[in-house]
């Protein structure tokens, strides 16, 4: 999908909730003093979400990142962000919040993040469920950085914390912090799943006494496994190149990081997927039953690549009910 590049989006004040986003005017407005970057416009699908930044400064590993021309990132007209200069979370509250947070990964291939598909409906989805979502709007690893591929993993990593060390303000409980990801966000939720005992930055602040291990972890439509002939994503081209060594193989195969401490699991994959074949689940599945880890495995025969909450009256369209009744299995949903 081409973006439109000619959107900048970037924070917001303290605006919050589903309402629906202002006709703009005359264009962005201006920021205000005391904010370092622009306001974003009020036509795109996350225009009226509070912004949290996740770092106190520059995040870490260095590099220039990309030139976001003073806005936090890029967001098209549909939702498909890039040239995330300041990596955040965007917060959906529930108008009837239960104590459970949700950290969402959109994907994109690690090229751009699709909150537009994935991000936004989902988060309304759950946040019926009274879930508080954060959206994770993560730093893409050809976009300058140092860390490179590790970049949106710290990402990922500081989210948990941030969540957890501000759980009194949102009213979550720390004990129920889960992970839901999309294709390449299903690789980057399944990474930091897997290897929430790994610390992938030194800390910032007493935010990162936090725990990393999620309580559960929602895989949809991911990719999973960097080994032929399940690899040619555009994940893998982004992260690692053609040439694969062994030690990549091993640190960006989720499945080949699965153990006894790897949170419950859910997966869901239509067959038809040209782009994550049905083996990667299947890979991830056999490792978590392996590893003697709760999981669940839906495989629905038609649905292809980055169906969202899939198309309405279709097998697909049922993985957010299958969702919920899960999570609520594994009591996240109590109170």
């Amino acid at each position: 999908m081409r973006l439109d590049r000619r959107l900048m989006l970037a924070g917001l004040g303290s605006l919050v909730g589903l309402r629906p986003a202002a006709a703009a005017t005359d264009g962005p407005p201006e920021p205000a003093p005391h904010e370092a970057v622009k306001a974003l416009p009020r036509t795109l699908p996350g225009a009226d979400l509070q912004v949290i930044d996740l770092w106190p400064g520059n995040p870490p590993g260095g590099g220039t990142g990309p030139d976001a021309g003073g806005y936090r990132y890029v967001e098209g007209a549909v939702g498909d962000i890039a040239r995330v200069a300041r990596p955040c979370l965007l917060v959906m509250r529930p108008a009837n919040a239960n104590g459970a947070a949700m950290i969402v990964a959109a994907g994109g291939g690690y090229e751009f993040i699709a909150i537009g598909n994935e991000g936004v409906p989902v988060g309304r989805v759950l946040n019926a469920a009274g879930i508080t979502v954060f959206l994770l709007i993560y730093r893409l690893p050809a976009e300058g950085w140092g860390s490179g591929p590790d970049a949106p993993r710290q990402d990922a990593q500081r989210a948990l914390r941030l969540v957890r060390a501000r759980g009194t303000e949102f009213g979550i409980d720390p004990a129920r912090v889960g992970v839901l990801g999309f294709s390449a966000g299903g690789h980057l939720m399944g990474e930091t799943a897997v290897g929430s005992a790994l610390d992938l930055y030194p800390a910032e602040d007493m935010v990162d006494a936090q725990p990393v291990r999620p309580v559960l972890a929602g895989l949809i439509y991911p990719v999973i496994t960097m080994r032929k002939p399940f690899d040619r994503t555009h994940t893998r081209r982004i992260l690692v190149g053609d040439d694969v060594t062994p030690a990549e193989m091993k640190t960006y195969s989720v499945d080949l990081q699965v153990g006894p401490e790897t949170p419950p699991t859910f997966l869901a994959q239509a067959i038809d997927d040209p782009v994550a074949v049905a083996d990667h689940p299947l890979l991830m599945f056999t490792a978590l039953r392996k590893a003697r880890v709760p999981a669940e495995l839906h495989l629905f025969e038609r649905g292809g690549h980055g169906f969202g909450l899939g198309v309405p009256g279709t097998p697909a369209a049922a993985w957010p009910g299958l969702f919920l009744a899960w999570i609520r299995l594994h009591g996240f949903l109590r109170g």
